[in-house]
């Protein structure tokens, strides 16, 4: 190894004689040549504990939309922390926090708090169980909600569903039909067979997690019309895509309302916490304890103050940053295209504003299904990102970057040569 990445290794190999596999989550392991340690970060740098610096994409893994340790974000959070931290009962930023939901969100009437983006999936779908009195829920196959029990899956295309890891209850997933993306007819064959035991349908409005694949045209239309002649419930998982693509997130871009809403990750800037937005009669079930609603640390005023302290920042100019955030991500998905083109490597940009997946896969079509990004080559993409990671940029071994505010012109510049010299080297 090469001793650039000296201080990392053997903070990981200390790491692993004390944490179970040496990380406190799993996806980290992907990080090659070692899981970087991290000294500090500002901005769009991170600074690791062996003094490299690089310009951060993975950005948290998509919360810090404002860059790291964004001063006004800091002082909020420092001023809510001088008077606490956590009070067991009601303050005024979860009003005031529930306010500017309310205001963005098109689908938000009442709102709910929780800690992370898998708790506000769970909630939502219990919601939905409980409001249309039905048990069976359909997502999708690639598609991320979360670790649970209940919806985390393997990518079968199989009648019965898989779980995602081992341990979890074997009965947890009986109730979830997992079906493609993006085909309207197994839609309209799964709603004619079980249309009258379906409490919802659960998807990412823009499969981000795989490809950041967008819907077809007329798919979410015939998601949400099949819904409502079904009378089931559509939940849309914008805990990636809610703060990112817009005030309003995915919602708002596509024009269709849902049911329930689930956000997180760029809704507080990097603190933990996730919320559930919807219609005040499914909600409602929330309000009367017919539906159980509960968390130490749900709304706590750390938390919120993180988060409107974040949502006035994107507030600003009406929302005029989101531009600047696009025209970066344009500038250097068109600049990495270019290089990729020049040194014959198949490369495929699927880019939803201030989030994009890149892959190196052979293909003329547009990727917009689960099966096609499966087709790329995860292995070279993955060899890639650690030569990129030599070069001081930083990012997802899957291929998935994130964009803020903080990122510059200069960035860019720095990231398109760090990206030819890797390319060159993988080619």
């Amino acid at each position: 190894m090469s001793n650039k990445f000296k201080n990392s290794f053997e903070y990981y190999q200390e790491s692993k004689t004390k944490l179970a596999a040496g990380v406190a989550s799993n996806l980290r392991l992907a990080m090659k040549p070692v899981p970087i340690f991290a000294k500090y970060a500002k901005g769009s740098r991170v600074v690791d504990v062996d003094d490299n610096e690089y310009v951060d994409y993975i950005m948290a893994y998509g919360p810090q939309i404002l860059g790291h340790a964004h001063d006004r974000f800091v002082e909020a959070v420092s001023n809510q922390a001088s008077i606490g931290q956590a009070y067991g009962v009601q303050h005024r930023g979860e009003i005031d926090l529930a306010d500017k939901l309310i205001k963005h969100i098109p689908c938000a009437e009442l709102i709910s708090l929780n800690s992370t983006g898998s708790e506000a999936v769970h909630t939502a779908v219990r919601l939905a169980r409980a409001f249309t009195k039905r048990n069976k829920i359909i997502r999708f196959e690639g598609q991320y909600h979360g670790w649970l029990d209940t919806i985390f899956t393997s990518n079968n295309s199989d009648e019965k569903v898989k779980p995602g890891t081992m341990g979890q209850d074997p009965n947890a997933l009986n109730t979830v039909i997992q079906i493609p993306w993006n085909d309207e007819e197994i839609l309209e064959e799964t709603f004619a067979k079980y249309g009258d035991e379906i409490a919802c349908v659960l998807t990412e409005p823009y499969m981000c997690n795989s490809g950041c694949l967008p819907p077809k045209k007329g798919y979410m239309e015939k998601v949400r019309e099949i819904t409502q002649q079904y009378g089931a419930l559509l939940i849309f998982d914008e805990v990636i895509t809610g703060f990112r693509l817009g005030l309003g997130g995915a919602q708002e871009r596509l024009g269709i309302t849902p049911d329930l809403a689930t956000f997180g990750k760029a809704l507080a800037g990097g603190m933990p916490l996730s919320a559930i937005a919807g219609k005040k009669e499914i909600m409602d079930y929330i309000s009367r304890s017919d539906v159980f609603h509960m968390g130490t640390l749900n709304g706590n005023p750390l938390c919120t103050a993180g988060a409107i302290a974040t949502i006035e920042i994107l507030e600003e100019n009406n929302g005029k940053v989101y531009e600047i955030m696009t025209s970066i991500s344009k500038k250097l998905t068109d600049g990495m295209k270019q290089i990729a083109d020049q040194y014959n490597v198949p490369f495929v940009i699927n880019s939803q504003g201030t989030v994009f997946h890149t892959m190196i896969i052979e293909s003329e079509e547009n990727i917009d299904t689960f099966e096609q990004f499966e087709k790329r080559d995860a292995e070279k993409f993955a060899k890639l990102a650690e030569y990129l990671l030599e070069e001081g940029v930083m990012v997802r071994p899957s291929g998935l970057w994130y964009i803020s505010t903080s990122h510059t012109e200069e960035d860019i510049e720095i990231t398109l040569h760090a990206f030819e010299k890797a390319i060159k080297r993988l080619s």
